[in-house]
This record gives C-alpha cells, sequence and structure tokens, in this order.
C-alpha cells in the first residue's frame, strides 16, 4: 500500500477483472531432413517462404545422389503453396558429411584458415577475396620525450587500438608500428618513429595509418563484406569476432606473431599483390548410404548444440511436425514421442511409398498408439522442376500446409480433411471406397480423388486406439486450449492465493472460452453447455494453499467433425401420416 504523508488527493490504479487472452499460434510448421546446406547443429532456422529456404538450405535434391532422402524441399515447398506461412527447418546430413576448406596464403605456412559455415559440396562454391584497407588515420603534432620512451601526441586517436598495426609512408619508405598505448590523444608505439613525422599543417602531407584488410566472401548472389578486419586478437575487429555471425564461412587466425612488425594484409599477399583469392575446396556432401535413423533422431548436448528432433526441444513456436518421406519407424516413433512429452505439437507421419496393399498399409500403422500423431497415404505426384517431370512426393508437407490453410481461414476446431490438395495432378497409387472402408477405422487418412472435385484429404483421424481422441481437430483444439492457458496465466504466480485472486483467474479463462463456443469451436447452444471453469474450496484444499498450489478445474466440450453424413429417406405415400 502507498504512503500517505501529506494532505492531498491521490488516484491509485488497480486491477479487478480478468486479463485478456490472446491464442497461441497453431500453424507454425517444423521439418527435419536433408538438404544442400545449411546449418545441421543448434537451433531450427525460421523460414517464411520456398525462397527463404533455398537461401538458406539450397535448392532441390536429385534422385541420383540423394535418393529416398531428397523431400525435404519439396515438402516446405508444397507447405507453402498449400497455404503455410511459417516453419521451423532443421537440417541433417550423413556423418562423413565435410565442409570446404581454404587457407591463405598458400605460400610457407598458412595465416589465414577459412571452412564453409556447414557441410557439404556447396561450399566448393564460396569464393573469398581479401584487399588492404584502414580504419582510422590521423597527424602527430608533437613528440614527447619521457622516461620510458618517446611519446607521440597527435590529433586525434580514435581507431587506433592497442596491438593495431599501423604504417607510416614517406616517399617510397614505408614504416610499420604497433600501437602499445592510447590515452587522451597520446599513443605509444612499440618503436620510436623518426623526428620528421610531425605534422602541423591544417592538411598534412605526413599521416599514420592503420592496417586492416577487408574480406569479401561470395556464394552465388550471396555476397558478405566484412571490412577493416585485422589480426589484433584484442580488438573489436578481429577477423574471427567479426566473422562469427557469417551464414556462409568460419575463420580461423592460424598465423603467428612475425619477428617483424608487418601489416595484416602483407601477412596473407604475395609482394606486390594487390588482392588475395582463397578457394574453398574439398567439401563433400556424405555418403547418402551411410545415413540412418541416429542422424534424424539427433543428440542433445545441450542449448544450441542439439541436432536433428532433438533440436526442437529449444524451438516453443512450433505446433505441427513432419521428418517427410522418412518411413523408419525409429524416426517415427522418436517424432510422436517428441509431440507426446513436450504436449505441445501434433506429428504428421508418412506411409511407405510402396506399401499399396491394404494389409502393408495396416503393417505399418499398427506401429503407433498416439493421440497426438495422424497418418497419411498415398504419395502425391507433382511436378519436379529439377527433372523437368512428375514425382512422387510424401504427403505430410502439403498435409501441414493444409492444416495451416484450415486453421487461418477456418480455425483449429475444423477438421483438416475434404480440402483440394494444391499442385498436386495424381495420386501414386489410387484407393476405392472398400479399401477406406477398412483404413479409415485403423485410423489411416487416405488422400483421394474425385471425378470433378479434384484431389482432397479424405481423412480426419489420429493414430490413437483411444476414442476420446479420434480426431485430429480435437486433439488440436486442446492442443489450443492448453497453450493459450499457459501463455496468458503467468501473471497469477505469486499472486497472493485467496478469493479475489480465484475469481480473476475464473473469469480469465472463462471470456476466452466464451469466445472460443461463439466462434464455435465448442459445442453446445450456451457457454453452460460448453465449458465449466472451477475454482475455490472445492478444488483445493487447505494443504494445497498452504503449498502454494492454485488448482482450477476446466471442462469443455470440443466440437467432432460429420464424418459419416448420412439422410434417412423413405417413400411419402398420400396415406401416409404427416
Amino acid at each position: 500500500m502507498a504512503e500517505y504523508l501529506s494532505p492531498g488527493v491521490y488516484v491509485e490504479e488497480f486491477a479487478s477483472g480478468g486479463k485478456p487472452m490472446e491464442g497461441v499460434g497453431t500453424s507454425t510448421a517444423g521439418f527435419i531432413g536433408l538438404a544442400e546446406k545449411g546449418p545441421i547443429e543448434g537451433v531450427p532456422q525460421l523460414v517464411t517462404n520456398f525462397s527463404d529456404f533455398k537461401r538458406t538450405y539450397g535448392g532441390y535434391l536429385s534422385e541420383n545422389e540423394y535418393g529416398e532422402y531428397r523431400f525435404l524441399a519439396y515438402a516446405v515447398e508444397h507447405f507453402f503453396v498449400n497455404g503455410g506461412s511459417r516453419c521451423f527447418v532443421m537440417r541433417v546430413a550423413p556423418a562423413d558429411a565435410k565442409c570446404s576448406v581454404g587457407f591463405a596464403p598458400s605460400k610457407d605456412a598458412p595465416v589465414l584458415s577459412v571452412t564453409a559455415k556447414n557441410p557439404g559440396m556447396w561450399g566448393d562454391r564460396i569464393g573469398i577475396t581479401i584487399y588492404p584497407a584502414s580504419k582510422a588515420k590521423t597527424q602527430v603534432l608533437e613528440i614527447i620525450e619521457a622516461a620510458e620512451g618517446k611519446k607521440y601526441r597527435v590529433k586525434s586517436g580514435a581507431g587506433f587500438n592497442v596491438g593495431d598495426i599501423v604504417a607510416y609512408r614517406e616517399e617510397e619508405k614505408v614504416t610499420y608500428n604497433k600501437v602499445i598505448k592510447n590515452q587522451d590523444n597520446i599513443i605509444t608505439f612499440a618503436s620510436a618513429f623518426e623526428d620528421s613525422i610531425v605534422d602541423t599543417d591544417l592538411l598534412p602531407a605526413r599521416v599514420i595509418t592503420t592496417c586492416e584488410f577487408t574480406l569479401e566472401a561470395r556464394y552465388e548472389d550471396i555476397v558478405e563484406i566484412y571490412e577493416n578486419v585485422s589480426f589484433n586478437i584484442e580488438a573489436s575487429n578481429f577477423i574471427v569476432k567479426k566473422t562469427s555471425k557469417s551464414d556462409l564461412i568460419a575463420v580461423e587466425y592460424v598465423g603467428k606473431e612475425a619477428e617483424e612488425v608487418k601489416s595484416p594484409f602483407d601477412e596473407l599477399a604475395e609482394e606486390g599483390a594487390v588482392s588475395v583469392s582463397i578457394t574453398l575446396a574439398e567439401g563433400s556432401n556424405g555418403a547418402i548410404s551411410g545415413v540412418t535413423a541416429a542422424e534424424f533422431i539427433g543428440v542433445d548436448n545441450g542449448a544450441g548444440k542439439r541436432t536433428g528432433i532433438q533440436a526442437f526441444v529449444d524451438n516453443d513456436a512450433v505446433s505441427i511436425m513432419a521428418v517427410p518421406g522418412v518411413t523408419d519407424p525409429n524416426v517415427q516413433l522418436t517424432l510422436v514421442a517428441h509431440c507426446e512429452n513436450l504436449a505441445s505439437r501434433f506429428a504428421v507421419l508418412d506411409i511407405p511409398k510402396d506399401s499399396k496393399k491394404v494389409q502393408d498399409v495396416i503393417a505399418h500403422r499398427d506401429i503407433f498408439d498416439s493421440n497426438y500423431a495422424a497418418l497419411y497415404h498415398p504419395w502425391l505426384q507433382v511436378f519436379d522442376p529439377l527433372d523437368k517431370k512428375n514425382i512422387a512426393i510424401p504427403p505430410s508437407g502439403s498435409v501441414i500446409g493444409i492444416y495451416a490453410r484450415s486453421d487461418n481461414t477456418r480455425g483449429v476446431h475444423k477438421a483438416p480433411a475434404n480440402e483440394v490438395v494444391r499442385a498436386c495432378v495424381g495420386l501414386d497409387c489410387q484407393f476405392n471406397k472398400g479399401e477406406q472402408d477398412i483404413l479409415n477405422p485403423k485410423g489411416v487418412n487416405l488422400i483421394r480423388s474425385f471425378p470433378g472435385q479434384g484431389i482432397r484429404v479424405w481423412g480426419a483421424r489420429t493414430a490413437s486406439s483411444d476414442g476420446s481422441w479420434k480426431y485430429v481437430n480435437v486433439r488440436r483444439l486442446f492442443i489450443f486450449i492448453e497453450e493459450t492457458i499457459k501463455a496468458n496465466t503467468s501473471w497469477a504466480v505469486f499472486e497472493p492465493n485467496d478469493e479475489t485472486l480465484w475469481v480473476r483467474v475464473q473469469r480469465t479463462i472463462s471470456v476466452f472460452l466464451t469466445n472460443l463456443w461463439r466462434e464455435g469451436s465448442l459445442a453446445g447452444t450456451s457457454p453452460e453447455e460448453a465449458f465449466f471453469v472451477n475454482i475455490g474450496r472445492n478444488t483445493m484444499s487447505q494443504d494445497d494453499i498452504d503449498n502454494g498450489r492454485l488448482i482450477c478445474v476446466i471442462g469443455v466440450a470440443p466440437v467432432k467433425p460429420a464424418e459419416f453424413v448420412i439422410f434417412r429417406i423413405t417413400q411419402k405415400t398420400s396415406d401416409s401420416a404427416e
């Protein structure tokens, strides 16, 4: 409570009602797979369109080289084609993939090592150009004699860092030196300059300049330029520090301190050269035959060092996930377990392409029992811009795009089914109604072609044996509700656990659920039929309150899809009862 120490009028604000709740996103996708380039460790990268993907991860992969692991690029492309707007991607690579590397100079011992940022033959197309530069220059106004040697008062000491190499040019002679100390425009150098260096003219003819170089990295139409970098480890423009955020290269200074003071460019270049070029080579995509489930599952080496599926532990935005085209049960079960453990995301699984008989499809489906996953089949025929022909791709990328499209146009409560698959010209195999009569109750969502209606997703079931969680939209609606409540009620933590707080929490959640009911997300003709929010002495014991626990019991009635639309028709005769 505020203190009142003097007479006056005081106005105070206090919170009494519920807090507004904003729904969390439900349409952000996560993809894992092989790509031409891109980071294989750390956090998944955000991609907002297919051009973004190509800039970070490269283009389509050839069937000859990548075989069954080529489908990440196609899945991401068709995710956007079918209505997706943002996704996070994590690249995996064979264990023996190597980064391209180059050194400068080629003579004597190398001084600079440049390596492609991540493995793959793409790095062999990176070109490095280095040319001399200078970030600062000044004139010497006075030489100060001191017990420890000469000091030089300059017009401006800005840009002269301790450890920097500097140059003084007089006619054809160039003298190099090193900055030992710089304070209040008085600089101490490693060795003394000639007295003739002093120049007090308004337009000086004699100046000292810092010695740096500019490094330019070029890959296709991507250019990174690092200006005025040096080998001064203590300075902010040290080459390794300046290039640490590069998307193309990793740079390491491998030179040794020279006996004589030289400019950094002279350490890199042949005598008389005006620039240095470094060619990266020996990058390798690795052996695709050696790719196993381990690469996709990934390893957890701690924050920022996770790989594969494990990398998505660091991401809290993704709500739908897939490993396109990879149908290894070890990978798919790991993905499902990941979604179940976090309880905030849903897995879309592909069925093996060659499973064209009902018994083969069922055999793969029977591996799973989870309400956090759904299976889709068959594979889709689409145009391949790389080979200029139609190919079969896994349906997961297109289906996740349809999830996002349905969420944005109708809402997460709407089953993502009876939706047209865009940019799909056919199916790898056709299933008829009789076959779907067997597969649908098993939880296999077929994609079917209907005359005059195009190719449509014709199923909306999870891979669960629990009838309460039979439908995809029910599970995803609950994920949405749970994550929204979790994200919007942190204000209640450490508040006094009394009736006032209980009323505010109850109001906050009730308003949110009422809005969902009005939008058609919940069943019932009134809010009372659609949900309940109980909080108080009937949900908490005194022991709960004493131990800091606030318990709120929420019940919601989700809408179920009209999976079977049945019209019962009879004959009406003139004497039949009305």
